[in-house]
């Protein structure tokens, strides 16, 4: 069986989770391989609306199995709250149906309020606009070997020793922030209190996973944030701390490569950004404050107001490259209703050249000007849309030109937050 890789192509919030919510009725086991609860996904369902942090969206489905890989850095006081919130919705979750890596590493008090303290220290122009949850500090700990991990919780002696490890390296810098040292005694206190918990739900995945895969059955790996804050090829430093291109999905759950069929890129019809950062197409007009109020443009973890622009095709083209995308699902098509022009950037000006990717430096990456082509819009509503022939010509038109300057092809095409709002093109499950 086709198993399924959803990425989000631009900056994240490009609806990743109404895609995966409506592949996840297909798929048997659905699993998040990257990223912490700085993400957050809003999923509606027969009418009911689910924001989801940490869990992955395929856990309002029943009967499918959801995991949370070890690429994944986890807050377990987050997880326990969630998960109440949702089972208040109706949703059963166990540990038949959601299953967590023993080797995922854990967000602690310590490295939220380190986050935030970096964050308050740092000059202006300098912020990264973290969302303040620890998910750095966490995979930092991840690399220099100093995590406390799920498995962890199960010795009370390895607890300890790796909680000292940590503090060995916490205390001297939070001294120099002027942060009051760590309490040891109530950190072990609360990680023992949240043990059980957790540790009902702990599964050595990549065994489960490859056992899964042999037996044929789908899966779906379910990625946060998106390609452009990936640590490596997003626009550092102002991305997250952890790989969100497609090949973690592989790494993030202990699946070989060949694993992956289908990459499936979420793009959003124009651009949006939150927090600091370059973003070549940004509005700061009319037009962009349109985008904005129709496509209700605030964070589902933070509430921040999202920044607006016009769609970047050098970007999505760039970002397919790096994640191998077969094809894209393009969201939020209704919000450019009613807009008389629209525009598309198709490249960057910078030093008298005119480039057809997004240059690596920083420096160089704030003095890109876009080049534009301008398409006509239309006046005749697409919302809830669920074939081409409920389409404007105009709006067939433009999904087109977006398919050839991506270079990719347009797999499914979603007209509202409405799962059955969605036009099917290419199936990403089929064999």
């Amino acid at each position: 069986m086709a198993n399924v890789v959803v990425v989000g192509a631009q900056w994240g919030d490009e609806g990743k989770g109404k895609i995966v919510d409506w592949l996840s009725e297909r798929a048997d086991v659905i699993a998040r391989f990257q990223g912490g609860h700085n993400a957050g996904h809003t999923l509606v369902v027969d009418g009911t609306v689910y924001k989801l942090h940490a869990l992955p969206s395929g856990v309002v489905r029943g009967g499918k199995l959801s995991v949370i890989g070890n690429g994944v850095v986890l807050d377990p006081w987050h997880l326990m709250r969630e998960i109440e919130t949702i089972r208040a919705q109706g949703v059963q979750i166990s540990p038949e149906t959601l299953m967590i890596a023993e080797n995922t590493p854990l967000i602690l008090p310590i490295h939220g309020e380190l986050d935030r303290a970096r964050e308050e220290a740092a000059s202006t122009g300098t912020k990264i606009g973290t969302t303040g949850r620890g998910i750095g500090p966490a995979y930092e700990d991840k690399v220099g070997r100093r995590s406390v991990r799920v498995a962890d919780l199960a010795d009370d002696a390895t607890l300890e020793a790796r909680v000292d490890r940590a503090l060995q390296h916490h205390n001297p810098l939070r001294r120099g922030l002027g942060i009051a040292p760590v309490d040891r005694d109530r950190l072990l206190a609360d990680l023992r209190q949240i043990a059980p918990q957790v540790l009902e739900y702990a599964a050595p995945v990549w065994k489960v996973m490859n056992e899964k895969r042999r037996a044929g059955k789908r899966i779906l790996f379910e990625g946060a944030q998106g390609a452009l804050l990936d640590i490596d090829f997003g626009t550092y430093p102002f991305v997250t701390s952890s790989n969100v291109i497609a090949g973690q999905a592989a790494t993030g759950v202990g699946i070989g490569p060949g694993a992956i069929d289908f990459v499936l890129g979420i793009v959003k019809a124009y651009t949006t950004r939150v927090g600091e950062g370059p973003f070549p197409t940004e509005l700061e007009d009319a037009d962009g404050q349109r985008l904005g109020e129709r496509g209700h443009e605030f964070g589902t973890t933070t509430g921040r107001k999202r920044r607006c622009g016009w769609f970047d095709a050098v970007l999505v083209r760039q970002t397919c490259a790096t994640s191998g995308v077969n094809g894209i699902a393009l969201t939020k098509l209704d919000v450019l209703d009613g807009f008389e022009t629209l525009r598309i950037c198709t490249g960057y000006a910078l030093d008298g050249e005119v480039l057809d990717y997004l240059p690596t430096a920083a420096e160089q990456q704030a003095r890109c000007v876009p080049v534009y082509e301008e398409m006509p819009g239309w006046s005749e509503t697409t919302e809830g849309a669920r074939s081409w022939a409920d389409l404007p010509a105009n709006a067939i038109k433009y999904v087109r030109r977006v398919e050839e300057l991506i270079q990719c092809p347009v797999a499914m095409l979603s007209t509202s937050p409405e799962r059955e709002d969605t036009i099917l093109v290419t199936d990403p499950f089929a064999d």
